[in-house]
């Protein structure tokens, strides 16, 4: 078996794609566009969404790419060996061309012949079937005619080998995943992939996009069905190199080693500080990549924003939990990221300076919180030592965290000093509720799904061209989209001005949109490459591999932007545009919330 590093990984994946007809496009930026259910590209697939719902992709029917993906639902777990906020998604597409048995067959060449992985070693599930959706066998027997044993063939249930529809209707199917076996010993008589004792370990996944859930909860047998693969880079260089966890890789040890010189402590010596060390890890390449990203995210209070903001300070606390004593640690160490990640993805280094400001402002900001939770905690001591109890409640704990930032480890130390301790079960308990309440929404907020393309989202979204072509043609061409956000009810638009706008100019925006939809101009579409598009003038806020084919959407003599659509045929029916609000986002990006009236 080949030990490979993440950088020759992504190199073969790649070349073999190509090699069988697959196009090589550019991944996407992590901030979604036009998509109110997640804050960040969660996976490979994310992007192109509105493809494999049936719209035609410029670079034909067979792609593939690596594209950086960011989840954050267990930032909270992120300092275990195995969990990470960003990573590296490794994919495949095919819009209706080959099906399950070209694919599983690209799959065992590329793991067997390619990566060398003996075939003894791989594992696979698939769909066991259900009431609604038959087994499937067909994926099944294909893995047996490659040489997989049938005991090494498991039927899952749905939860485990199915995936979709993005919301509550489209494209959806059964998938197969493989596992690696490390050769560790089964935890018990049902061991299997899936099971969390380390024995299985995922590498691969082939979804198999062949049905359409419908409103009334049936499954139809599409005739259009598509693939979707996804391997993890920092995974699958884990298991071809042999080693327990992702950060025993060339993908965090030289991070890891910078955070041991700082710190003077070794990995691996202490489980507290090598949670630390995994946290800091972590955290400073999942920043350096939303700073560094075509859409340059600034820390704030809402949105990415937030998330960003939050990873920053987990990494500042734990930093100085280490004993780090630099008060610019962050920035130090974004360099050894950029030095790892400056080639494949060559806008990190375009936005080498504003990634060091934003760390540094933030590091200096954190400072101020953690001061501003001292005062808090010095304002409720004198009622505290007026009660009989010398616990400080774990609501009054979770109060401090959740509204000034401040860390329990802190208000330990604070109440200590004054003959006090923590209900830190109290605490956990509040922490536990805040996160439940928080997975409730975002389940809910995914609820929604990828996939709304309805008349009235379409419209909004040609409603957000008309709207940078008229803040560009009011404040300057310094505007720049930043982020758009849309639903069925509203846009929201994100971009770059240094001011708050005078009422007059948002007047005047206003009216130039309106004006566009009551001229009722056609919305033209073209296929070309990036260069072509921006030497006719289109905006675009992206690079892409020399030559590679985009879409540029026309809207009249007002708009000319490259974009993956969906748009309105003719600005005519699309209703009254009506800015509701206007206000910042982050230093130097305004945010504007409008409608269309009907």
């Amino acid at each position: 078996m080949k030990e490979i590093t993440a950088n020759e990984l992504r190199k073969l994946y790649i070349d073999f794609f190509v090699s069988k007809g697959h196009k090589q496009i550019s991944g996407a930026s992590l901030i979604p566009e036009n998509d109110p259910t997640v804050l960040f590209t969660t996976a490979g697939m994310h992007p192109l969404v509105p493809y494999i719902l049936g719209a035609e992709h410029p670079a034909g029917t067979r792609l593939t790419d690596y594209q950086k993906c960011i989840r954050t639902g267990d930032i909270d777990s992120v300092g275990d060996p195995h969990h990470l906020t960003f990573f590296e998604m490794l994919g495949n597409w095919s819009l209706g061309d080959y099906f399950k048995k070209e694919m599983i067959g690209y799959s065992f060449e590329f793991l067997t012949k390619v990566l060398e992985i003996p075939v003894e070693k791989l594992s696979v599930t698939v769909f066991e079937g259900d009431g609604t959706v038959p087994r499937d066998e067909e994926a099944a027997a294909r893995w047996r005619e490659l040489g997989i044993a049938d005991d090494h063939i498991y039927f899952m249930p749905r939860e485990d080998n199915w995936w979709g529809p993005a919301g509550e209707t489209g494209p959806c199917g059964p998938d197969s995943e493989m596992f690696y076996d490390t050769g560790r010993p089964a935890c018990g008589p049902d061991c299997k992939p899936g099971c969390k004792c380390g024995k299985y370990f995922e590498i691969w996944n082939d979804v198999f996009m062949q049905y359409r859930k419908e409103a009334d909860g049936t499954y139809h047998e599409m005739s259009r069905k598509c693939i979707d693969t996804g391997m993890g880079i920092e995974r699958t260089v884990a298991v071809l190199q042999g080693k327990k966890s992702v950060y025993e890789t060339e993908v965090f040890q030289p991070i890891i080693h910078r955070i041991e010189e700082m710190c003077g402590k070794r990995y691996g010596e202490s489980e507290d500080d090598d949670m630390s060390i995994r946290i800091i890890s972590d955290h400073i390449r999942t920043s350096v990549f939303i700073l560094g990203d075509q859409k340059a995210i600034a820390p704030s209070n809402v949105g990415q924003g937030y998330i960003l903001r939050r990873l920053i300070r987990r990494a500042v606390r734990h930093g100085k939990k280490l004993g780090i004593e630099s008060s610019s640690f962050l920035p130090e160490l974004a360099d050894t990221v950029l030095s790892l990640y400056g080639e494949p993805y060559p806008e990190l280094l375009e936005h080498r300076d504003f990634i060091h400001e934003e760390l540094l402002k933030e590091e200096e900001k954190f400072s101020q919180t953690l001061t501003k939770g001292e005062r808090e905690f010095e304002k409720m001591l004198p009622n505290l030592m007026k009660g009989n109890s010398r616990i400080i409640s774990g609501r009054l704990a979770f109060k401090l965290y959740d509204t000034y930032g401040f860390p329990i480890e802190l208000t330990k130390e604070l109440a200590a000093e004054h003959g006090f301790s923590v209900d830190e079960k109290g605490f956990d308990e509040a922490f536990e509720k805040h996160q439940e309440t928080s997975r409730a929404g975002a389940e809910q907020q995914f609820k929604g799904g990828l996939a709304d393309h309805s008349e009235a989202t379409t419209a909004l979204h040609t409603a957000t061209h008309l709207l940078h072509a008229a803040l560009r043609k009011v404040l300057g061409d310094h505007v720049g989209q930043k982020g758009s956000n849309i639903t069925a009810e509203r846009l929201r638009f994100d971009f770059t001005h240094p001011s708050p706008m005078t009422k007059e100019e948002l007047k005047e925006v206003e009216d130039l949109v309106n004006d566009a939809i009551r001229r009722d101009l056609p919305v033209t579409i073209e296929t070309m490459t990036l260069e072509e598009a921006r030497k006719q003038g289109a905006i675009a806020f992206f690079d892409s591999k020399y030559g590679e084919l985009v879409k540029v959407y026309t809207i009249g003599d007002v708009s000319k932007e490259v974009c993956g659509g969906p748009h309105v045929t003719h600005t005519g029916d699309m209703g009254h545009f009506r800015i509701l609000k206007e206000q910042s986002s982050s230093a130097g990006i305004r945010r504007i919330k409008a409608v269309l009236e009907k």
